[in-house]
């Protein structure tokens, strides 16, 4: 049974989670842990660095002997021991820390750990508790962990970047700069964020994008979806800045395949940045979990060059049903 002081102790373990970068502990999630006891907080912990101590851990070693008795809040399924698990299992320390109760809102989607960090806290005399309502959020964190374990591909992220009038690129195919230099570094903080960037070839022959994180953070896998046209070598692409990946393309299928094997190498995110054409193949492949459409208000219809193409000054945005009216004077 799950009470006001649960949610409200909960809330907090997923803040400590939600603090951590997201690829600072990948391919492991983000955890956050709040130990309580009599009412209050004697410690609290996040996972903040991969290979570091789990969330638990670090929250234990705060609070030390008064752990005992306590009730441990942590975001996903403590984990329990398995094979090749680099660090102690977090169940474990909970129960030989007597740790009355562990509440937490997801299963662990790993197969090697999902229940069965539970299962050793109650054969360990421990009361287990899930809080509803919470499970999706503390999943939402960690979209990439899920995502790998659970479907076998990253989660994808398309990026585009549009026009007033639709447009990613000008009439020469150039689309370097659609959007202004705001929206660029937002991009860059996006790409830090992720653990993969992809786009296909006609972007690297058209742009020659470095796909960096331009000092934003650290640089994410650089994914190249080729078809039949050849890469240049001299392409930036393949410079020292970050490792780059090739995937060829000829069918559908391939992409699933290429996906399944940045899973494999515990790729958990991946930004799909690129033109029309490769967003047009994965959107028939239902290969797209989310988007984020960055709008200039230039208008890009029968312009050689986006930086001197018109556009709207002081643009009005309006809310018309489900869609929106944009209105202004060049």
């Amino acid at each position: 049974m799950t009470s006001n002081d649960d949610f409200r102790h909960m809330k907090q373990a997923l803040r400590l989670a939600a603090r951590v970068a997201p690829r600072a502990v990948a391919p492991n999630p983000r955890v956050g842990c709040v130990l309580v006891k009599n009412g209050r907080v004697l410690a609290q912990g996040a996972h903040a660095r991969f290979g570091g101590p789990h969330a638990e851990a670090a929250a234990l070693k705060r609070a030390g002997a008064a752990a005992r008795g306590a009730t441990a809040y942590v975001t996903l399924e403590p984990c329990a021991p398995f094979p090749g698990k680099k660090t102690p299992p977090c169940a474990a320390a909970l129960a030989a820390a007597g740790v009355r109760r562990v509440v937490f809102p997801a299963l662990d989607a790993n197969p090697k750990v999902s229940g069965r960090g539970a299962a050793l806290l109650r054969r360990a005399g421990a009361d287990v508790a899930r809080v509803p309502g919470f499970a999706a959020e503390a999943e939402a964190l960690n979209r990439g962990y899920f995502s790998r374990l659970r479907r076998g591909r990253p989660w994808v992220l398309l990026k585009t970047a549009l026009s007033l009038d639709g447009k990613a690129a000008a009439a020469s195919g150039r689309s370097r700069w659609v959007t202004g230099v705001s929206a660029r570094a937002a991009v860059h903080r996006l790409r830090a964020q992720l653990d993969a960037i992809a786009v296909g070839t006609g972007t690297v022959l058209a742009d020659d994008p470095a796909l960096t994180a331009h000092g934003a953070g650290a640089n994410p896998l650089r994914v190249i979806f080729a078809g039949r046209r050849e890469l240049p070598p001299a392409a930036r692409v393949f410079d020292d800045a970050a490792p780059t990946v090739v995937y060829r393309i000829k069918k559908p299928a391939d992409l699933r395949g290429a996906l399944k094997d940045l899973a494999a190498q515990g790729v958990g995110t991946l930004l799909l940045e690129g033109g029309p054409t490769l967003h047009a193949a994965f959107l028939r492949a239902g290969l797209v979990d989310e988007a984020c459409v960055f709008l200039s208000p230039k208008l890009l219809s029968g312009a050689d060059d986006p930086n001197r193409a018109p556009r709207l000054k002081a643009p009005r945005l309006t809310r018309v049903g489900s869609d929106w009216r944009v209105e202004g004077v060049l």
